[in-house]
């Protein structure tokens, strides 16, 4: 499954003009839960997708929102000379394609098979 098929939101935004922050948001407590235990979401994963230093990646999980937030350093400065994105909120189309493992236990309608 990509994250996009289970989030309900998926963006991003300046935070400052030195700083991206990018939200995830589930509806349902199921979907968030099944992204969360999957562990597909980390500074690991942000680092690798945004080319920038784990160190340098700020992010927590918000169980009470059912949401994920990380923040990233912005590679320009908001406005720089070839920053093509003035507002940063074209940079969370990565965060679409990510794949969230599905649990072994649970099927899907196509696994089932009746004869």
């Amino acid at each position: 499954m990509k994250l996009a098929d289970l989030a309900t939101l998926i963006r991003s935004k300046n935070a400052g003009p030195f700083f991206l922050t990018f939200d995830i948001l589930f509806d349902d407590e199921e979907h968030y839960q099944l992204v969360k235990d999957s562990q597909c979401l980390n500074v690991q994963t942000f680092a690798a997708l945004y080319a920038c230093p784990a160190e340098t990646v700020h992010f927590f999980a918000c169980d009470n929102a059912l949401a994920f937030k990380f923040s990233i350093p912005r590679p320009l400065p908001q406005g720089d000379l070839g920053d093509g994105d003035l507002h940063g909120g074209q940079q969370f189309t990565p965060l679409m394609s990510i794949d969230v493992p599905r649990p072994e236990h649970q099927t899907t309608p196509s696994d089932t098979h009746v004869e």
